[in-house]
């Protein structure tokens, strides 16, 4: 199912309470193959997926900007990191940099990263439905759900393969 973004969000809050039980199941007994099963579903996904397509995650929420990412992201801008952090960054109630809005400013008309190759790490690795211990961000995981029709499908075949 390729769920188009007009119909994420109502499909993600009627699945809601049935992935919030599921995942609550999955913390409490991960299976022991549950990093191989994702990272299959991962890959699987992502080859059919065309994210320029899409560019939800830019046009609706920011990344959370580390200090390395503040490094890398100004130093490829040709700016001191302080002016970088002055210009694009705003502290969020967490203590964290973030965007100071969105959609994205580095994102295009084209949806395009114009900071691709540099980009920050929460960027690089959304969204996080391959990433170790898989069980530990079922948090972020169902608000990724409302936001990436990939991770809605991810989440949607994980249930599939791994029933609880």
């Amino acid at each position: 199912m390729r769920p188009s973004l007009n119909e994420l969000g109502k499909l993600a809050k009627d699945k809601h309470i049935e992935n919030k039980k599921y995942f609550v199941k999955l913390k409490n007994k991960p299976p022991k193959n549950l990093d191989y099963v994702m990272q299959d579903i991962h890959e699987a996904e992502f080859k059919k997926t065309d994210c320029l397509k899409c560019a939800n995650c830019c046009k609706t929420t920011g990344p959370l900007f580390t200090d390395a990412d503040i490094e890398r992201v100004s130093k490829h801008l040709r700016q001191k990191p302080q002016q970088f952090i002055e210009q694009y960054l705003r502290i969020d109630e967490d203590k964290d940099y973030v965007l100071q809005s969105v959609p994205c400013t580095f994102l295009d008309h084209e949806n395009y990263c114009m900071i691709y190759d540099v980009r920050p790490k929460a960027c690089r690795e959304f969204p996080h439905t391959d990433r170790k211990k898989f069980q530990q961000i079922s948090d972020l995981t169902l608000q990724n759900v409302a936001i990436c029709p990939a991770a809605y499908n991810i989440v949607e075949e994980m249930k599939k393969r791994l029933p609880l």
